[in-house]
């Protein structure tokens, strides 16, 4: 029994360790289609975008989408021809600008479409895409995503998308590429008149139709990523609160199967604590205009912008396990902490290139430690992030390749963690550190962001210089390793396997007594009386030691 129970559980941590493309480990070799995705082409960077009305109809008897998408942008520089995003097997029908039919070429998963009207820089234009066909099925969702076409228990229809590494492509045209949030959307959802549908921002109406189906029509009035926009179908019953936060009444509401109405609303006692606690580390929730939902999935759950999705089969932990083997992790459902810490850290700031993905994960990971900080004190926090090391694998780099939609290894998400926790032991002054998290995300508020951007924000706000400990945990493989020596009246140490230069300032138990070590790369030594030749190293820092003389 108990080798069962350690082979499930390393099952489960397989699955948070890994994001979507990152269960074949193998050297990737990138092709076209990976470049058309990943960069930002010469079809792209003339038209910014401004507006999507994305208005579908679901059918899951037949597990098909179709549709319409209006994309709204701004001329940035004149050309005439548009890259829209949309992946096999799903088809663009027709492509339309003022009542007049452009021609449009495929190439894999990119659409090319020639535009006819002159496009002046600074105008405003749109183009209405119509689209459909049976979109990619998710097979292991969120990692390997797509739209999850699923029955709850009493035989009723359970929908969801989940697409983050996939790309919203999947499943709806766009402009798939981060770099180019939209500045608002409206969504309408056509779904079978028994069922509820839920997507982003805030319900504006629903229709009843007259051949017995319902229209569902959202509006997000904020920023939001392309992954970040959902559809989730079924059976929903609702309730809702508001949290008084630091800027007034936000409402929340949550979407659960008819079933699970008693249990759900006992679960989700956590979202109010969720929100105290973040609101006060990172500032107010980024999306007060467009209200904080959480909605039941038929898979574990994803951080859908202001429709965080649910899926923790209302258990402690994650899916009742502790990722970090101290027991801290069973003090709070774990998707409801985790996807929800997203919204500051994804949904606010959000990446430019998918290769920074570390910036929506170490963050977020890293957010449920402060979260049990803000409730059971330091030590837990410190229990617990350190705990989570042991899932850490030392792969592949952090940081992926850029240009071709390639993220890094799943490390992004405890060895991210753990880079920040230390980087907090260092500043070592923790009023410091939370004005660097909440002015994070004011100075970074709705932008899309690169990796040296949020880099030098933390060296000029901490007035030290992280370059190469971020080089060191994002770039490489790698664990420093605090070399010693012991010799008659002195002590010799220096920082070794590790990026050329490496100079972490680091906390130690010199023989008996706490102190703080500035290694480098180059030997440094320093007299010493005492008779003793010992040294720890606070386990605060995640590095190794050895002792040469042994």
């Amino acid at each position: 029994m108990k080798n069962y129970i350690i082979i499930l559980f390393s099952f489960f941590i397989v699955f948070i360790s890994n994001a979507q493309g990152l269960l074949d480990k193998s050297e990737k070799v990138f092709n076209h289609q990976d470049t058309l995705r990943g960069s930002i082409t010469k079809e792209r960077e003339w038209w910014d975008l401004k507006h999507y009305h994305l208005n579908i109809k679901v059918n899951p008897t037949g597990k098909t989408i179709i549709g319409s998408n209006t994309i709204r942008y701004t001329v940035l520089s004149e050309y005439n021809k548009m890259q829209i995003d949309l992946q096999e097997p799903m088809q663009i029908y027709k492509v339309t600008q003022n009542g007049k039919e452009l021609k449009f070429e495929r190439d894999g998963n990119a659409f090319f479409v020639q535009l006819i009207e002159n496009q002046k820089k600074g105008e405003t234009k749109e183009i209405i895409v119509s689209f459909g066909g049976k979109p990619k099925e998710a097979i292991n969702p969120p990692w390997d995503g797509g739209i999850t076409w699923k029955k709850d228990k009493n035989g009723k229809d359970f929908v969801a998308s989940s697409c983050q590494g996939l790309g919203a492509s999947v499943w709806w045209p766009c402009k798939d590429h981060m770099y180019d949030e939209v500045e608002n959307m409206a969504i309408s959802v056509n779904v079978p008149g028994n069922l509820t549908e839920v997507s982003n921002g805030r319900l504006k109406s629903v229709k009843k139709e007259k051949d017995g189906t319902k229209t569902f029509n959202w509006y997000v009035s904020n920023p939001i990523n392309n992954y970040g926009v959902n559809i989730n179908i079924g059976d929903y019953v609702n309730f809702s609160e508001k949290y008084k936060g630091e800027k007034g009444d936000l409402d929340c509401n949550y979407y659960v199967l008819r079933d699970n109405l008693a249990v759900a609303k006992e679960q989700f006692k956590d979202v109010p604590k969720m929100l105290k606690a973040f609101e006060s580390w990172f500032g107010p929730y980024p999306f007060y205009e467009d209200s904080y939902k959480l909605v039941e999935v038929p898979y574990l759950g994803m951080e859908h912008q202001s429709s965080v999705t649910y899926g923790n089969q209302y258990k402690k932990g994650y899916l009742g396990h502790d990722l970090s083997g101290t027991g801290w992790g069973l003090k709070f459902d774990f998707i409801i902490i985790h996807e929800s810490g997203h919204e500051w850290f994804a949904n606010n700031i959000t990446y430019k290139d998918i290769a920074d993905m570390w910036i929506h994960e170490s963050f977020t990971n890293y957010s449920e430690s402060l979260f049990l900080e803000y409730y059971y004190g330091k030590d837990a926090a410190a229990e617990y992030v350190i705990g989570c090391r042991k899932n850490i694998e030392n792969d592949i780099p952090i940081i992926g390749h850029y240009d071709v939609n390639n993220e890094g290894s799943g490390d992004m998400y405890p060895k991210g963690a753990n880079m920040l926790h230390m980087i907090r032991q260092i500043i070592n002054d923790d009023v410091k550190w939370k004005s660097i998290l909440r002015g994070l995300n004011s100075t970074f508020y709705h932008q899309t962001v690169t990796s040296k951007q949020i880099e030098d924000y933390i060296n000029i706000q901490s007035g030290i210089n992280f370059n190469r400990v971020f080089a060191q945990y994002l770039t490489t493989t790698q664990i420093p390793v605090l070399e010693y020596i012991f010799k008659e009246g002195s002590f010799g140490y220096h920082w070794t396997n590790c990026v050329t230069k490496f100079d972490m300032p680091v906390k130690v138990r010199l023989n008996g007594v706490d102190t703080w070590l500035k290694p480098t790369t180059e030997w440094k030594s320093e007299k010493t009386t005492s008779n003793q030749r010992t040294i720890e190293v606070d386990k605060n820092f995640y590095v190794t030691s050895s002792n040469i003389t042994e």
